[in-house]
């Protein structure tokens, strides 16, 4: 049965990222590596641009899974940051849950590393707590497409919708007149077609 259209709203909601630690990246072969560190910068600076608030967590970083990606905690150093001992569902971690229900925010935008397990356990926790639940597929990685699918499956049939960082600038903006050049700025640094595409209209508008 198919829900109703719910609308990202920038004024309620939080970013979660999800174990994105170097060691747990060169896990992801669903996605070219290079493609997938600029998406996840990407949803970073869309969170920074919306003045979102953002919650950083890691798992086991004393060990194989390694320490969150620096460019994310140079990015916020003042968002919540942590480093769960032991929990896999970052839900389990109480620290984590009193930080997320602390932005006071209903919406939750979520991407991690890796899909079937980092990004769908509190995916599925917070829906289950009443959390609408948006997904940054593309900021999301895994072994290979066929898990990245039933993860996928999974969370969305549990009511999880499923975006790309784009589409969830896009959404969040909603009118190009609130802002050209700062949110055509921020595609054209993660979007080389897109810089083609602003650098066009630059010159058409200064030409006026």
């Amino acid at each position: 049965m198919s829900k109703p259209y719910t609308r990202l709203d920038k004024n309620d909601v939080a970013v979660l990222l999800v174990d994105h630690q170097t060691g747990l990246l060169s896990l992801v072969r669903d996605i070219d590596p290079d493609k997938f560190k600029n998406n996840v910068l990407a949803l970073a600076d869309i969170a920074s641009y919306f003045k979102l608030p953002t919650v950083l967590t890691t798992s086991f970083e004393n060990g194989p899974n390694g320490p969150l990606v620096p460019e994310l905690k140079a990015q916020f150093p003042d968002a919540p940051y942590i480093p769960r001992p032991g929990q896999i569902n970052a839900w389990d971690n109480e620290d984590f849950v009193k930080a997320v229900k602390a932005t006071g925010k209903k919406q939750l935008l979520i991407a991690g590393v890796v899909t079937e397990v980092c990004v769908a356990f509190p995916a599925l926790s917070a829906l289950a707590e009443g959390f609408d639940v948006f997904v940054v597929t593309d900021a999301s990685g895994t072994f290979n497409d066929v898990t990245r699918q039933a993860a996928w499956d999974r969370m969305s049939a549990a009511g999880a919708q499923l975006m790309s960082w784009f589409g969830v600038a896009c959404e969040l903006h909603r009118d190009w007149r609130n802002d050209i050049e700062g949110l055509g700025t921020l595609f054209s640094n993660h979007i080389p077609d897109y810089r083609n595409l602003i650098t066009s209209y630059t010159q058409l508008t200064q030409g006026k």
